[in-house]
């Protein structure tokens, strides 16, 4: 190596950043706003969705498919647009950045797609972890212990092994009791699917085989999962007030939506069991199953009134403002006098001016 070249290597060398000094504050980084609709997304509407084949269905749909008849879609395929046309509503700007796609429309829905699915695998994986540790507090009878006790941050024991667990996940019509039962449950003789509902969504957990929908879904350990993860996790155990904070107030959600419900509901399923890792495809906790058998009850039209009622349970338990009735405006108070001016301004525009005549 020449002089030359050797000064200008040892000039290189020296303009690194020296090891024991502070090194340049990094910049932070600009999440997309994406990934924080997301995750909301994920939570209120659909949980485990496949963003890319939503977003490219939804595309030919408002595109080349615009003009087909309702009737020629699937039932499958009609929940699916809907599920789209939820999504371009709640993602602000969302649509118009699917339609300026062009000649790199695949490769703009594949990054959009990427960015959603980070957002709601990011809640996913947020909720799944803090309730992993909270759920023992909401399961424990007060002033007990779980006996044996359960770790917070090991759920090898938990399932059908622990026998506090193992009573919440059975299958309402399924006799805990029985110990053969109970054997063949921990063994695995008895294969339980997601569409065995676990008596833990029933309040007080109890099931009327007579009146199945008798406190389903109204279970207080639902209610606290809930509020831990959309009003946030000191307003479970504290009497609820009408301002709201965390994740419902930060998305400016003021009613319960049902895919939430079932959301929470595969959420502590989940925190129950003995699985250490979430996984939409596995085939002993089939949660994806479970989420999927709960939304086709809440949109099953036979089963209208009592979904309704549910949605009216939910909003007293979790929002204490909401009302399904119109209160009247205070008679003398400043809205009700705006509304009085306005309305007499109205009347006076509508008036036809009759004119002036000349005498």
């Amino acid at each position: 190596m020449s002089e030359d070249q050797l000064e200008k290597s040892c000039g290189q060398r020296r303009k690194q950043v020296d090891a024991l000094q502070l090194g340049p504050r990094k910049r932070p980084s600009v999440t997309d706003p994406l990934v924080h609709y997301g995750r909301h997304f994920g939570r209120t509407v659909h949980a485990l969705c496949n963003f890319q084949a939503l977003l490219t269905n939804g595309i030919l749909r408002m595109g080349e498919l615009a003009d087909t008849p309702e009737e020629n879609f699937t039932a499958e395929e009609r929940r699916e647009h809907r599920i789209f046309q939820e999504l371009l509503k709640s993602v602000a700007g969302l649509e118009e950045r699917l339609m300026q796609g062009g000649d790199d429309e695949v490769d703009i829905v594949a990054e959009l797609a990427s960015i959603l699915t980070k957002g709601a695998s990011g809640a996913r994986g947020d909720d799944t972890k803090s309730l992993k540790g909270s759920v023992l507090d909401w399961i424990t009878p007060k002033g007990q212990n779980l006996v044996p006790p359960l770790a917070r941050n090991v759920k090898i024991d938990r399932g059908f092994h622990h026998e506090r667990t193992g009573a919440l996940l059975c299958p309402a019509g399924i006799d805990w009791s029985n110990p053969e039962t109970k054997t063949k449950l921990r063994s695995g003789e008895i294969i339980v699917t997601g569409d065995q509902w676990p008596l833990f969504l029933y309040a007080d957990y109890r099931y009327d085989p007579e009146d199945p929908w008798n406190g389903l879904f109204q279970s207080a350990l639902l209610v606290c999962a809930y509020k831990h993860v959309f009003t946030s996790p000191s307003s479970v155990d504290r009497e609820p007030k009408a301002t709201r904070s965390g994740n419902a107030r930060i998305h400016g959600m003021t009613r319960v939506t049902l895919p939430s419900v079932a959301y929470i509901a595969m959420q502590v399923r989940f925190a129950l069991t003995s699985s250490p890792v979430f996984s939409r495809t596995d085939t002993v906790t089939d949660s994806e199953r479970f989420y999927n058998s709960i939304l086709d009850v809440f949109e099953d039209p036979d089963e209208k009134q009592e979904v309704d009622n549910l949605v009216v349970w939910w909003n007293r338990q979790v929002f204490p403002s909401y009302s399904t009735a119109q209160r009247p405006l205070a008679k003398n108070s400043a809205l009700a006098r705006i509304r009085e001016k306005r309305a007499q301004m109205k009347e006076l525009v509508s008036v036809p001016d009759g004119g002036s005549g000349s005498a």
